[in-house]
């Protein structure tokens, strides 16, 4: 990092903290059940912080980098450097700037909108989690607020730690791309399977009950319990263990799709976290109307493959003048279409989750 950058990322990461410790010590303070209500008036919220993120981008994205005190030198290195599907040749300063913070901003909005879109596929696994452990609703929320918490320093690490290997090894680009192209036609053969968990064969539950001592029961919202002087895990720290093992596998997918559509990490970062601090708001919506999203996999899939053959063609792509807008073109397409669809073609029959959360809120009437 350099000394702009340096500085840029711990304002970021500062202002980030404080709406964490204030969401926890203010919002947090009671266990309860977030209603479809709240949980869409704080997706709004996130949404629009990402947005005026895109719009700061817009006018400021040479912060980053630049501190605002560029040169059109540093602009064609950071093209250069990272890729951007942009030429400024023969522009002033200004336009030059211009050009390049707009483009940023959209490489951030794409970026955001492909984490958004895949992380609804992982709420689906959440939910199952919940489930199979029998968890009580007012406590989904705690264990999603550190789930989060440790996601984004998961994310800071994978993030950093893969931009430093593309830059030095260009030919990894084309491992993620096959690996989303495999990943995303799994995803639509897959598509109609009904996914178990099954807790006690876990791979996580084996390997904590193996290496640590964990108490039999749930002790309300406690992550752990000192008993005779023993410390031991609850189950619910357990349950924090499986969606932070389960959101690590979504990573090895949705960072290297981002990277498709730019080789910045600090955009990479930034896209992710705000997808992943809405991510919490979005999982209550979407428990709420689940059976809208009948064919999300299918358009998850195609946004998969979509991302995976791009990375392979990338460089003809962008030799033949396809920017970042065209990629976000495509990528609401795809998204617009899944989702139309699922509304015009709803599905006739309740689906397991959706029976099972019925059944459960049926049991407490």
């Amino acid at each position: 990092m350099n000394p702009n950058e340096l500085l840029f990322f711990s304002v970021f990461i500062s202002v980030i903290t404080g709406v964490l410790l204030l969401d926890l010590g203010v919002f947090d303070r009671k266990n309860h059940i977030v209603a479809f209500r709240e949980s869409l008036i704080m997706t709004i919220v996130w949404v629009s912080v990402s947005l005026a993120f895109y719009v700061l981008m817009i006018f400021h994205g040479d912060w980053i980098h630049m501190g605002g005190k560029g040169s059109l030198e540093e602009i064609h290195q950071l093209i250069s450097k990272y890729g951007h599907p942009i030429n400024i040749d023969g522009l002033d300063y200004r336009s030059a700037m211009s050009v390049y913070n707009n483009n940023l901003a959209l490489e951030f909005l794409t970026g955001y909108l492909i984490e958004k879109a895949l992380s609804v596929d992982n709420i689906f696994v959440m939910v199952m989690v919940f489930y199979a452990f029998h968890v009580e609703p007012r406590y989904y929320r705690r264990v999603l607020f550190w789930g989060i918490l440790a996601a984004i320093v998961l994310r800071f690490i994978f993030i950093f730690s893969a931009s430093a290997i593309l830059l030095r090894f260009e030919w990894v680009l084309y491992i993620f791309g096959i690996l989303l192209v495999y990943t995303g036609i799994r995803m639509f053969i897959t598509r109609n399977k009904e996914e178990k968990i099954e807790v006690k064969t876990h791979p996580v539950v084996k390997f904590a009950s193996k290496h640590f001592p964990v108490y039999p029961i749930f002790v309300r919202h406690h992550f752990f319990i000192r008993k005779d002087g023993k410390l031991y895990l609850t189950p619910l720290f357990i349950v924090l263990m499986v969606i932070e093992f389960s959101d690590l596998i979504f990573a090895v997918d949705s960072i290297p799709a981002i990277f498709s559509v730019t080789m910045d990490p600090y955009m990479v970062f930034f896209s992710n976290v705000f997808a992943i601090l809405g991510l919490r708001a979005l999982f209550f919506m979407v428990v709420n109307v689940i059976d809208l999203f009948r064919y999300l996999k299918t358009g998850l899939s195609f946004l998969m493959v979509f991302i995976g053959v791009k990375m392979l063609v990338g460089h003809w792509l962008k030799e033949a003048g396809f920017t970042t807008a065209h990629s976000l073109y495509i990528i609401l397409f795809i998204l617009g279409v899944s989702i139309l669809a699922s509304i015009f073609f709803p599905e006739k029959k309740p689906s397991v989750l959706r029976m099972k959360r019925l059944q459960k809120s049926e049991g407490k009437k």
